[in-house]
């Protein structure tokens, strides 16, 4: 099979946290990804005891442009969490892939032994994609179109195809012979089951309330993360709600003909996560253990179905078989992508996204692969299962898969 297998041996995820989810033009909305970033990196490091003077690699991530210091982002999130200022940091981008490729990255430098113990950022300010021009350098000529455009709508189309992502995804219904009825379901499971999850304090464990915040580095000029006047605190996805089929069929599509309207595609959301990941063989009690990883390239009209070879080539590579697989979180870019996935796996839908997943938590880019992973070792521990997957499409035309192991399960 065509694409990238990797196999890990002693690769740990030890810590893991993220900011609740907040929607698009929110409380977070005029928060830089960076002390999203440097808030959530304090976060994990505190929760696994360890000091950022141990951390020898910083990896983080984000899409947008959403700040004029966007391209400090990776070693800015690093030195305010306290690492050492001799400790490089790298910015790394996959897209959607971005979180699960931090990981990968992670596991590539403590495999080679150019790091030990690396910390994994990835920032999303959905709300802070500019309103941009990349026309404009040399001046305005007198009648020539002003080629100012919002920079996240324009993101969602592929040239090279001239379609958007819901296109795609209306690409696979098509392929799969998806009825918008189904598509919709799949929503409402997505939103009962993120709203039981929520009620039963399931996310709790993952999110590391965001407060205003003074970020202090000696010698350098503080940060701060400012929430809006009465808002004290953020400690909850905000995006989950009540519906119903019938207030789903009610939306109108995106484009005429298509399953995909906003309530079965994912949503809009600002967040941030992290991940310390280190040598398996120094800790008694990892969150899990990253077995291997898998990224595999489709064609950029079917965008959305990359999950699917990506986790073939997983198995394939640690010769297991889906069977064998207790825990799936498969990120739900469109609703008709997720099922398309599904259909073509002959997946379960029990152990797929169990406490829901994007259509109803939302979608910050870089920052979504972190989250499924931390997801998949939580499920695992929780079920003493042993073995589960983190995926996600990515735009362009990729899939990317890892496998994670609880060496407690059965």
């Amino acid at each position: 099979m065509k694409g990238q297998f990797e196999a890990f041996e002693h690769v740990a995820l030890l810590a893991a946290a993220r900011t609740p989810w907040i929607d698009y033009c929110g409380p977070l909305a005029q928060v830089s990804p960076i002390d999203l970033g440097i808030h959530v990196a304090r976060a994990v490091l505190a929760r696994a005891g360890i000091g950022g003077e141990q951390v020898d690699s910083v990896l983080a991530g984000s899409m947008a442009q959403a700040s004029f210091d966007a391209y400090m982002l990776p070693r800015h999130i690093g030195l305010y969490a306290g690492v050492p200022i001799e400790v490089p940091a790298l910015a790394v981008q996959r897209i959607c892939g971005t979180g699960l490729e931090l990981l990968r990255q992670a596991g590539n430098q403590l495999e080679r032994g150019s790091a030990s113990l690396a910390l994994c950022v990835a920032a999303e300010s959905m709300s802070r994609n500019p309103i941009a021009s990349y026309e404009h350098r040399g001046g305005f000529r007198l009648g020539a179109p002003v080629g100012f455009k919002d920079f996240l709508w324009e993101a969602l189309l592929d040239p090279a195809i001239a379609q958007t992502m819901i296109d795609t995804a209306q690409n696979l219904a098509k392929r799969h012979g998806l009825r918008r009825e189904e598509v919709d379901a799949v929503a409402l499971g997505s939103f009962e089951k993120a709203l039981a999850a929520q009620a039963e304090g399931w996310f709790e464990a993952e999110i590391a309330p965001v407060a205003s915040a003074c970020f202090e580095l000696p010698g350098y000029q503080p940060r701060h993360l400012s929430l809006p006047r009465k808002v004290t605190h953020l400690d909850r996805d905000s995006h989950p709600r009540q519906t119903s089929l019938e207030a789903l069929a009610a939306l109108l599509p995106v484009s005429p003909g298509s399953v995909q309207t906003a309530g079965n595609s994912c949503a809009l959301v600002d967040g941030a996560a992290a991940v310390l990941v280190g040598d398996a063989r120094t800790v008694d009690a990892p969150l899990a253990l990253l077995r291997a990883s898998a990224v595999v390239g489709v064609p950029p009209e079917f965008m959305g179905i990359g999950p699917a070879p990506a986790i073939r080539l997983l198995l394939n590579g640690t010769g297991l078989t889906l069977d064998a697989i207790d825990s799936l979180e498969i990120n739900e870019a469109q609703g008709a992508q997720i099922l398309a996935v599904q259909r073509e796996l002959e997946l379960d839908p029990l152990r797929l996204n169990r406490h829901g997943a994007a259509i109803a938590l939302g979608h910050p880019l870089a920052a979504t692969g972190l989250r499924l992973a931390h997801s998949v070792a939580r499920q695992l521990a929780a079920r003493g299962a042993r073995y589960g997957i983190a995926a996600a499409c990515i735009g362009g035309g990729q899939g990317m898969a890892l496998l994670l192991e609880n060496p407690a399960g059965r």
